[in-house]
């Protein structure tokens, strides 16, 4: 009872710093402060950060090539014309991706990661099986429609790519999705990660936020989220040493493999593992609190 009027006060200040419509359709950033002040690790600093998120009165500069909305999830998809790009690391030999060039066919990319809402329709459609839901604390609430759907492994997430018309994109379609051409280190530029362009540990997030989130972070195409917020999985095979000796034109990564690649890095992440070049892996029947996904599309 005690903590009530805190809790109201923190309300109050909420409020006038997102707007009551914002608030209608973002009640998530006020839970997120109710739970804080619950257990006492409330700040203004991370009520600040939070609110971040939305780059209020900063739209982004990004002027997508070419847009399409589809017609089976409503999913923004972005276009990525065809040419080369430099892929991977600027450093030792022995990284697990040295600094290449790749040419990729023209593609599309989804321009951020599949919510819940658009999950549901999937599940609701008999095309994909539910996600893990035993303390799965986001899915099927609709505070949490736009959040990306996590705790669904590979097969799910390849399975909801297959439903819309799409799928998962490569290892190297999603790092040209995030980076473009120029070999940058993160989707915005060179800048090191701040609450205005990632979630992130130094955002003290502490959970995924809606996809729209943080327009100011966009990649050279438009795509959000491509780094922080979750691990998304890509269609490759892992090998660490693959691209030691890769194919230099619309590479698909290895024929087999254990464990399926991932990239992005999640809200737990710290700015040193959510470059656009940064790797992850899972065996692709697991599923996790920060593993999601996008779609990709081939052609013109």
């Amino acid at each position: 009872m005690q903590k009530r009027p805190q809790v109201i006060r923190t309300i109050v200040v909420i409020i006038p710093l997102l707007g009551l419509g914002i608030i209608v359709w973002n009640l998530d950033v006020v839970v997120r402060a109710f739970h804080a002040v619950q257990n006492g690790t409330f700040t203004t600093e991370r009520l600040r950060f939070d609110i971040a998120a939305f780059d209020i009165g900063h739209p982004s500069s990004v002027v997508p090539v070419k847009t399409r909305r589809s017609p089976i999830d409503g999913m923004t998809q972005l276009y990525v014309p065809a040419g080369d790009f430099l892929m991977g690391e600027k450093g030792p030999v022995d990284v697990d991706s040295p600094l290449h060039p790749v040419y990729l066919d023209a593609f599309w990319i989804d321009k951020v990661e599949v919510s819940n809402a658009m999950y549901e329709k999937c599940v609701s459609a008999n095309a994909c099986s539910l996600p893990f839901v035993e303390g799965n604390p986001y899915y099927g609430k609709w505070i949490y429609r736009d959040y990306p759907v996590v705790y669904v492994n590979w097969f799910q997430a390849g399975e909801y790519c297959k439903w819309t018309g799409r799928r998962l994109p490569t290892e190297a379609e999603w790092e040209k999705a995030a980076r473009g051409t120029d070999g940058r280190l993160y989707p915005w530029g060179n800048e090191r990660p701040n609450p205005r362009l990632a979630n992130f540990n130094a955002s003290l997030v502490g959970e995924p936020v809606p996809v729209y989130r943080y327009p100011l972070g966009a990649s050279p195409y438009g795509a959000l989220n491509m780094v922080g917020n979750v691990r998304e999985w890509v269609a490759d095979w892992f090998d660490k040493r693959y691209y030691e000796s890769y194919p230099s034109t619309n590479p698909t990564g290895p024929e087999t493999g254990t464990e399926r690649s991932m990239r992005s890095g999640a809200y737990d992440a710290d700015a040193n593992e959510i470059f656009t070049y940064s790797r992850y892996k899972h065996e692709p029947d697991s599923a996790g609190l920060s593993r999601g996904f996008r779609c990709a599309e081939s052609g013109e």
